[in-house]
Parts: C-alpha cells; sequence; structure tokens
C-alpha cells in the first residue's frame, strides 16, 4: 500500500514538473533579445494577457489575444509564420506555447520574463 502512495506522489509531482517545463521545440529569448526582432515583419507578436492588462500597458506591435480565447482565435495568426507569444510573467505565454503547439504552429517563440521583464 505505501508503495502505492509513493506512485502516486512521483506521478503527481512528474505532472507538475512538465507544466513547469519549456515546451520541447519552442524557442525561448529575453526581453532584450525581443528588442532585436520587433521589426521582423516575418513575425506575429502576440500578447496572452487579459484586455485589461493589455490596455495598461504592452509593447507596441503586439496583438492582444487573451490565452483564454487563443484556441478560438488562433485562426487570426499565419501557420507559416513565426508566433513571438509574451504576457507579465511568462507562466502564460509559457502555456500559450503548448496550445499553439497541439494546433499544428510550428514557429513558436516564449518571451521569458513577459513584460514584466521589459525595460
Amino acid at each position: 500500500m505505501q508503495y502505492l502512495n509513493y506512485i502516486i506522489i512521483g506521478l503527481i509531482v512528474i505532472f507538475f514538473i512538465q507544466r513547469l517545463l519549456p515546451t520541447k521545440g519552442v524557442r525561448q529569448i529575453t526581453t532584450a533579445e525581443l528588442k532585436n526582432e520587433l521589426t521582423d515583419k516575418n513575425k506575429q507578436f502576440v500578447d496572452v494577457r487579459t484586455p485589461g492588462e493589455f490596455k495598461g500597458n504592452h509593447i507596441r506591435g503586439f496583438k492582444n489575444i487573451p490565452l483564454h480565447l487563443l484556441n478560438q482565435k488562433a485562426n487570426e495568426l499565419l501557420k507559416d509564420k513565426e508566433v513571438v507569444v509574451i504576457c507579465q510573467s511568462g507562466m502564460r505565454s509559457q502555456k500559450a506555447t503548448k496550445v499553439l503547439k497541439k494546433l499544428g504552429f510550428t514557429k513558436i517563440t516564449n518571451v521569458k520574463g513577459g513584460v514584466s521583464a521589459w525595460r
């Protein structure tokens, strides 16, 4: 019976670790690296924060598609163009990369640290 408890605890730990790890095949960049990419017309820039957060402060060139609407609004994005995703801290954008991956996007970049790290 005790082994079963260890197995359950182990599975829970693995579940949480997988949720925090970067999505496989997704490029990770810093906000400093982002500054060099903002003028690239071959990239789509998506901010997955809420409309209120976006309205309060956002980086020019980013389109607001809140994370909870990403599944429905992903058709507004081109699959053959790279998608650069940002949020407030990097957690929601990390989730967004997983959503985009499942929807068939292959060129995805996550901005580490999010808008909080932007200067």
